[in-house]
């Protein structure tokens, strides 16, 4: 996977791991400050809800100190029972000796009048009361008016004559549930909290019996206890939602995800521009043919290797191909390419690692040799001009040669353009001395811009006045080289490559088939007669459609560097030059 892929990913990575921890520590300290709230709330509530309790707690209290103060009677009861009953309260009573004689309010209260101390529900905890001197709760119990209620019975003792105290009987209020504490449960669920009240079932034992609670099942609530007597209570309290705040979890893990994604986002973004960044400095600075660089690249790359060392020699050298217009012409763009790149593949394998290697341009091309002398550098140079070198085209191999140039720094130059212009210099000297070699730089060469050497061969061959190609010189191979515009329009050829498709590329295949062994013959005796390498014949030249047509031949071998020895051939209407020079024919 690629750097632009990897470091986004972990990025992501680490950031989600960030968020997770983020989320955790927000849910810890989300979930801490509700226990500490929902606390703080139980024990307010608690508090309300004892202080309720034990306001109902009062009236009995009340009731026995009248008691006590009329030593053991009391009148008017029902009138002191109105004046201290309240909307919480569902009656009032009175149990000399246990048993249960006044009830406030008396309408429908007949079943109420028990012995306690006796009836199997209540004597139990009624005797504990009495025995051990304490206020006792009983319930809750459905009460016959509806809802529920709890029991306050509150022993009273009395002195005798003997001044020994003895039981009288109990004060009793009977509470009703959930109105004694209405309030504080509101507030509860107001608050949004669940709730469980309970008590123990008898002051003798642990166990708890629910008083009251909220609808809702809960578990993990937070709890407050308090003790009514001998007796313990405890009120429950947990959030209706539960302990995690989902939404604030949510909120705080999508909105640290965006950023992270973002953030994963951007660092993608900035790789792939800084990817993209070195990508065009290096396309700025390489030629995409040759993936070498180009003359920009190579300046820049030179300069600060000189600057770095500039005690230090180096030998510079240019050099290009010998008449690549020739190439590109005759085979075409394509595989003057393919010649560009064999020397380059060339330079590659035979150099140091350590050598600059750069394309001016064209098939211009730029050596620096970092720690040579011209000296050194001069086997080395003429080693790899003379090294041969070819391009593929269409199965076969062809030779092509180089021209190169070279000087040194410092010995000749103080600079690096100064040094390009020496081998600049050197390399316009070997192209007047005939090309395919290889020359150091000296004092006396001409240093300067150096002019385009002769013309274009594409550009000469098109614009000659007559019909022009080449063929090879050799009696078992006249394969065609090259046919200029004019030929093709006087043989009424559509390009190039028809003419060596119905033609087989042979020269042999354009002449009338009963003159090919005379003409052939021809030629050669005038070429072996020592005739300068020129012949001159006369012949019918096969045009595309079958037809033929008269012309004159003017040929000449030359020795290519590529191909060894062609025929240059200079065609001729005879007809036309019966024409236009009828008084030199008629003379």
């Amino acid at each position: 996977m690629k750097k632009k892929t990897i470091v986004p990913l972990i990025v992501f990575l680490l950031g989600i791991c960030l968020v997770g921890l983020i989320v955790y520590k927000t849910d810890s300290h989300e979930t801490d400050q509700q226990h500490i709230t929902a606390q703080l709330n139980a024990t307010t509530y608690g508090e309300r809800i004892k202080n309720e309790i034990t306001n109902g707690i009062a009236v009995t209290d009340a009731l026995k100190q009248i008691l006590i103060s009329e030593n053991g009677k009391i009148s008017q009861f029902d009138t002191i029972a109105e004046n201290i009953m309240s909307d919480v309260i569902e009656s009032i009573q009175l149990a000399p000796d246990g048993i249960v004689t006044d009830v406030y309010p008396s309408e429908g209260t007949e079943a109420c009048k028990v012995n306690l101390l006796q009836d199997k529900d209540r004597s139990k905890i009624s005797c504990y009361a009495r025995d051990n001197h304490v206020i006792i709760t009983q319930g809750p119990f459905d009460l016959k008016q509806g809802g529920c209620g709890i029991a306050v019975r509150n022993p009273v003792y009395l002195k005798d004559k003997n001044n020994q105290e003895y039981f009288w009987g109990f004060t009793i209020v009977i509470l009703r549930v959930p109105d004694i504490f209405s309030d504080a449960i509101s507030a509860l669920s107001d608050f949004g909290y669940e709730y469980r009240l309970s008590k123990t079932d008898t002051p003798w034992i642990d166990t708890y019996k629910v008083v009251y609670q909220s609808d809702d099942q809960f578990t993990h609530a937070v709890s407050y206890d308090f003790t009514i007597g001998e007796e313990n209570w405890k009120l429950e309290v947990a959030p209706e939602s539960g302990w995690r705040n989902l939404r604030l979890l949510v909120t705080v893990g999508g909105m640290f995800t965006a950023v992270v994604l973002l953030l994963s986002g951007l660092t993608r973004v900035w790789l792939v521009s800084k990817e993209n960044k070195n990508k065009f400095q290096i396309l700025a600075h390489t030629d995409s043919l040759t993936d070498i660089y180009n003359r920009y690249g190579f300046d820049e790359s030179a300069e600060r290797m000189i600057t770095k060392n500039p005690k230090a020699h180096f030998v510079a050298a240019l050099l290009d191909i010998d008449d690549f217009k020739f190439i590109n012409d005759i085979y075409g763009h394509v595989y003057g390419d393919k010649a560009l790149k064999s020397l380059t593949d060339s330079m590659k394998a035979f150099f140091p690692k350590n050598t600059l290697l750069g394309r001016n341009g064209g098939d211009e091309f730029c050596i620096l040799l970092p720690d040579h002398t011209y000296k050194e550098a001069e086997e080395l140079l003429l080693q790899f001009t003379k090294l041969p070198k070819t391009f593929s085209c269409k199965g076969k191999e062809y030779p092509f040669f180089i021209s190169l140039g070279y000087a040194e720094y410092p010995t000749f130059a103080s600079n690096r353009s100064q040094l390009m212009r020496c081998a600049d210099a050197a390399l316009y000297e070997i192209k007047l001395h005939g090309k395919n070699g290889c020359m150091a730089y000296r004092d006396g060469l001409r240093s300067g811009i150096r002019k385009q050497l002769g013309f274009a061969f594409k550009d000469i061959s098109e614009h000659l006045p007559g019909a022009f190609i080449i063929y090879r010189a050799d009696k078992d191979d006249d394969e065609l080289l090259y046919a200029n515009h004019e030929f093709l329009q006087m043989t009424g050829y559509k390009n190039i490559d028809e003419l060596f498709s119905l033609t087989n590329k042979s020269f042999h295949n354009l002449i009338r088939e009963n003159e090919q062994q005379q003409i052939e013959a021809s030629i050669w005796k005038q070429i072996d007669a020592g005739n300068k390498n020129d012949y001159y014949i006369h012949f019918h030249l096969r045009k595309t459609d079958g037809s033929y047509l008269s012309v004159l031949d003017h040929g000449r071998i030359v020795d290519s560097q590529q191909y060894g020895r062609v025929f240059y051939v200079v065609f001729m209407d005879w007809e036309a030059m019966h024409v236009h020079y009828s008084d030199k024919f008629s003379g």
